[in-house]
């Protein structure tokens, strides 16, 4: 501090006489002059020679993204063998050729790079920041140690230099397991922060089959994502690459959602605590800024909230199987039924959640309860008046759930008067309900409110769903409900909210069976019986067994997105029954796109019960004898060999 600003440029010539011709980045400071007339650097500039290259290539077959980016084993993306040479560089290429077309033929200027810290994630960092220089792209973000949480990309795209970024680049598989053998992916995110689109992706694709080449730039050493926010690394005469800091837009969205000084205030009651797992993935430094730093809860709040390559060995799906440490200090079984075995169940947690890899899932728990997906969004609708974000507008403009979620928001929008949509699954279909008018001139539907049964909640603030949001919208309905709770009574409780919840509207019981890595043909015969035999046959020809349960129509799910008019098709089998009582019944079945080798069977079972007296059941019991209908008319074990599912949810 104390080296004059011509001492130091004397000094750093001399320097640059003995190492300006390395191969390296080379050090530049940038100084103020405040008053007094010292000079303090604030911020640092490096500089590398380098060249762009055009290098030849080979289209490498499968490079289909799925609903939520391209997934594959890391060791494809690593490119170990000679059929995947390039793999990362073909799939970017393919990725910028499609967002230039897009955009009228120019190259985008600002783009996000940035990952959920799984295996893999610096390595192919640095990959695509050199493509992407070698393609002309001028201003590269990189959050500090190259770690951000989904939500938190899709926020820095909106807000950042006044939504100067035109899309973001996210390195993640979400809930999938990371590490050597395990799952890495790409996923792309416009310029509203959104996914990007089905047509968008296609186009990805059909690029990926015909690339010849691919820009990069050679002779730069990797950039150091451990840099201080701020530094910059000129990766070409026309491409720079700034280290950013991942938290404060994302922070700065989730304080315009809730009342931060109101939950501080109710976090530091002497009856509330909270449990948090973030499993090791990108969600738990956000956690620990949120819940530690702006809330003031303490460190024992806190539970796997240091990133790590491979999750600690785990699998990062916030739900009953994968969550089982949260879950049984939740005082929970494995089904989500109450633990009855728990001594004192008044010194459990008040609020239990998890969030998944990439920090965009959720699971919420309370005392000896848990809260299923479906139900979480409803009665967050409900309770609507507990989150400023929507009562300062008077209430949600619009609500939507995927297909596959039960119907539990429905009953809810219907008697609260506010539009409701059913999409198809995937966040992109949410996006344009969300934009309508920002993008189309069209109906505004925000505040938005949106969810997936696969424990995907979210909201118009940013265009993800959002772990986080989730969880301070259940403190924040917890807040609301304790407000006439004077200090020293028991707290106003998660299931207190859902039992009350169910009494007003009735319990649509529900799960989700999953039958994952399973041959993809095995898994095409069960989807090909339901349609022909089902969809396009004769339901009243179904005898009703023993059960009682009586098959009663088929369809298969389509969807006219009510803002572009855009069309998705075959986007999951329904069968729907009847209870012997008249009660209704559905089992939905979908194959996924978000793993990474086979298929995923998803069956999805849910069932209505009016009768407070029944409520208390758990789910997987009430729906068992749907379950063990549905299995047996669709051979599930015939075409697959299995007897039951990996998971149920």
């Amino acid at each position: 501090p104390n080296l004059t600003l011509g001492a130091f440029l004397l000094s750093w010539f001399a320097f640059s006489l003995v190492f300006g011709s390395t191969n390296a980045f080379t050090q530049r400071y940038s100084f103020v002059l405040p008053r007094g007339g010292a000079q303090q650097p604030i911020s640092r500039t490096y500089a590398a020679t380098a060249s762009i290259a055009d290098v030849p290539t080979a289209p490498i077959a499968g490079m289909k993204p799925g609903t939520s980016g391209l997934r594959k084993k890391v060791e494809v993306w690593q490119a170990l063998d000679d059929a995947n040479k390039n793999y990362v560089e073909n799939f970017i290429q393919s990725l910028l050729d499609t967002a230039k077309a897009a955009n009228g033929g120019e190259m985008l200027h600002t783009i996000i790079v940035a990952g959920d810290g799984r295996y893999f994630n610096n390595e192919a960092i640095q990959i695509i920041c050199r493509v992407l220089a070698g393609n002309g792209v001028k201003n590269i973000w990189i959050p500090q140690n190259g770690i951000m949480s989904t939500p938190a990309v899709s926020a820095m795209i909106r807000r950042r230099e006044g939504g100067q970024a035109q899309g973001g680049i996210v390195l993640t598989a979400s809930h999938n397991p990371g590490g050597p053998g395990e799952d890495f992916g790409i996923k792309y995110n416009e310029g509203l922060g959104q996914p990007a689109g089905e047509e968008f992706t296609d186009a990805i694709y059909q690029r990926s089959l015909v690339i010849e080449s691919f820009k990069t730039v050679e002779g730069s050493p990797d950039i150091d994502l451990s840099a201080s926010v701020g530094s910059t690394f000129e990766l070409t005469d026309e491409s720079k690459a700034t280290i950013i800091d991942p938290f404060d837009c994302y922070i700065d969205s989730l304080k315009e959602c809730f009342d931060f000084a109101l939950l501080k205030d109710f976090a530091s009651k002497s009856g509330f605590s909270l449990l948090y797992d973030g499993m090791h993935g990108a969600g738990g430094p956000f956690a620990r800024k949120v819940f530690l730093e702006e809330l003031e809860l303490p460190e024992t709040s806190l539970l796997r909230c240091d990133t790590k390559p491979d999750f600690g060995g785990g699998h990062p799906d916030p739900n009953l199987t994968y969550a089982a440490d949260l879950v049984k200090k939740m005082g929970l079984n494995s089904d989500g039924s109450a633990d009855t075995s728990v001594e004192d169940p008044s010194a459990l947690p008040t609020l239990g959640a998890a969030n998944d890899g990439d920090g965009d899932r959720n699971l919420i728990a309370g005392a000896g309860c848990f809260v299923t997906p479906s139900d979480s969004l409803a009665m967050i609708c409900d309770n609507w008046e507990s989150i400023p974000h929507f009562a300062k507008a008077g209430g949600p403009k619009g609500v939507a759930r995927s297909m596959p979620s039960s119907a539990a928001l429905d009953v809810v929008a219907e008697a609260r008067d506010i539009p409701f949509f059913s999409t198809p699954t995937g966040w992109k279909f949410f996006g344009n309900l969300m934009s309508s008018k920002e993008l189309f001139d069209k109906t505004d539907y925000t505040p938005f409110l949106c969810g997936e049964e696969s424990f995907g909640t979210g909201s118009d603030h940013i265009r993800e769903k959002d772990g986080l949001w989730a969880v301070l919208a259940w403190m924040s309905i917890l807040q609301k409900a304790n407000e006439g709770t004077a200090e020293g009574d028991p707290l106003v409780g998660v299931k207190d909210v859902v039992t009350r919840h169910w009494t007003k509207y009735g319990r649509h019981f529900y799960c989700r069976y999953d039958y994952e890595a399973v041959e993809s043909d095995a898994a095409n015969k069960v989807m090909d019986l339901i349609r022909d035999s089902f969809v396009l046959g004769d339901c009243s020809d179904v005898p009703v067994d023993d059960s009682g349960i009586r098959l009663v129509e088929a369809e298969e799910f389509g969807y006219t997105d009510p803002v572009d008019g855009s069309q998705a098709s075959n986007q999951g089998l329904i069968l729907k029954f009847e209870y012997p009582n008249g009660d209704p019944a559905r089992v939905v079945f979908r194959l996924s796109g978000t793993g990474s080798a086979g298929a995923t069977i998803r069956m999805y079972l849910e069932r209505f019960e009016k009768d407070p007296e029944k409520h208390g059941e758990s789910a997987p019991v009430a729906l068992k004898s749907l379950a063990d209908r549905s299995i047996l008319l669709v051979k599930m074990e015939e075409f697959t060999g299995r007897d039951a599912p990996t998971v149920i949810t």
